[in-house]
């Protein structure tokens, strides 16, 4: 099963994160599908590759919490997901 979740990358204490479509056995820094998104806490900064995201939950992958916050935040979520109601 696929989820959409976040991976850590940056430095100690400037953490940045990339929204990544990966395995949900692999470990947090693991190897990702690809990469579907930028977020940037300190900064404040979020960008979204909104066709991959799509691609992705079309063919079922999940969303963790915090990324499913992310996409509420910077789009319109009921947008992303026309099909359920």
């Amino acid at each position: 099963m696929l989820k959409l979740r976040l991976k850590r990358c940056g430095r100690k204490q400037r953490a940045v994160y990339r929204i990544v479509a990966i395995d949900v056995r692999s470990r947090r820094e693991g190897k990702a599908l690809q990469n579907v998104g930028f977020y940037d806490p300190i900064k404040n900064q979020t960008y979204l590759n909104i066709p991959a995201i799509l691609y992705f939950l079309e063919r079922g992958a999940q969303l963790t919490g915090t990324v499913q916050d992310l996409l509420k935040k910077a789009w319109d979520f009921n947008e992303l997901r026309p099909n359920q109601t």
